[in-house]
């Protein structure tokens, strides 16, 4: 029998092929900083997503519904400022090049839409069925709800983010004080004033659009100095926990079933303040992943996660929720099917989390072809400054 495992040989030089095939001029941190953000979003939500069976249907709830202790567990993976501060560098650092290049706006957004939507097409598409097999099989409806909103609840991020791509025109060189003044005049009408809780959308958009005008901000090269990023790390650290500890807001950055108030849906300004610290602490980590990501084996890893970055983000609920659904015939299995309201619930989980990696592995080995579909890839040959013979071919996807 052939062993099919790699070998660490084989390892470091499809890894020495990844980093030779990558742009000298490639911020690698720019990378890996995405790379840490949707890789926190994933096991933030799969430390702190319970499905509990309960008699014939399955809820939603969390441990941090039963204790205040974990809510540290949000700050920790609660990343979507990261990923909205490296979106925001990327889209207006693209759209530079491509007006310099005669681009139109119409056909560079297209362009970069279609990396987001493509994706979605066959999550929809899977969940259209299962839906209607569980509906005529006659399911029950609050299993069906729970099932649903947690697969489809990774699409409000996407549709958050093509709003603010679509407005990187104009957004570009928007100071972020201007959306952190909005989300502040919001929370004071809400919270203060007693205006309608509905008046706190508004946030989805300015909330969000704080971080991204950041990322707006590295583009322009405003923030390469350290000190941008220690202000942002210490004043967002301080406003947040001033907000927590004296004006009432939660010290969960992430929703909690049952909870009157959550930080996250909508954005309140005490998760606008956590994001800015960690904007902070994403700036000033640049220096040190550059460093890293010189060794090819670290590159290669980040590279990957990269490449099917939306598949990851996308599958990674159905993902939990089939490895919840396929043991339920076994019985009710702590750190799965039970209540989470205890440390031994949260161990039992920390042990699930491999089984959930191996299923979203099947995930993104059957969808990573809608993020990436194929296409004939074109050689450049590309002269190396310093070296002299024959040009090195370069491949590009």
């Amino acid at each position: 029998m052939t062993d099919r495992t790699p070998r660490p040989g084989a390892v470091r030089r499809a890894a020495a092929r990844i980093d030779a095939a990558t742009p000298a001029g490639r911020d690698r941190a720019v990378d890996a900083l995405r790379a840490l953000a949707i890789c926190g979003v994933v096991l933030g939500h799969w430390l702190v997503t319970a499905l509990v069976a309960d008699g014939t249907a399955l809820r939603a709830a969390s441990p941090l519904q039963y204790s205040s202790g974990l809510a540290p567990v949000s700050w920790a993976f609660q990343t979507l400022a990261v990923f909205f501060l490296v979106g925001g560098h990327t889209a207006t650092r693209s759209h530079a090049a491509a007006t310099a290049r005669g681009t139109s706006y119409g056909r560079w957004l297209a362009a970069r839409l279609a990396r987001l939507f493509r994706p979605v097409a066959a999550l929809l598409a899977l969940w259209a069925v299962v839906t209607a097999l569980l509906l005529l099989t006659g399911a029950d409806l609050t299993t069906v709800r729970t099932l649903v909103k947690l697969a489809l609840s990774p699409l409000w991020f996407l549709l958050v983010f093509a709003a603010l791509t679509a407005a990187t025109p104009l957004v570009a060189k928007l100071h972020p004080l201007w959306p952190l003044a909005v989300v502040l005049h919001v929370d004071l009408l809400r919270f203060g004033l007693g205006a309608p809780d509905r008046l706190g959308w508004l946030n989805l958009a300015a909330g969000w659009l704080v971080p991204y005008t950041l990322g707006a901000a590295w583009t322009r090269g405003e923030l390469e100095r350290r000190r941008a990023g220690w202000l942002l790390l210490l004043g967002g650290t301080a406003a947040t926990a001033a907000l927590v500890a004296w004006a009432g807001y939660p010290a969960a950055m992430v929703g909690v079933p049952g909870a009157p108030v959550s930080n996250l849906n909508p954005p309140t300004l005490a998760a606008v303040t956590f994001g800015l610290a960690q904007c902070g602490a994403a700036l000033l980590l640049r220096r040190g992943l550059r460093a890293a990501l010189r060794r090819p084996v670290a590159w290669a890893a980040v590279a990957l996660v990269n490449l099917s970055a939306m598949t990851v983000f996308l599958w990674h609920q159905t993902a939990l929720m089939t490895a919840t659904a396929a043991t339920l015939p076994a019985g009710r299995l702590p750190g799965l099917h039970t209540r989470p309201d205890g440390l031994d619930w949260i161990a039992a989980r920390i042990a699930w989390l491999p089984v959930f990696a191996l299923v979203l592995a099947g995930c993104w080995a059957a969808f990573r072809p809608w993020e990436r579909p194929a296409r004939r890839s074109r050689v450049v040959h590309v002269h190396r400054p310093g070296r002299t013979g024959t040009p090195r071919p370069k491949v590009e996807a």
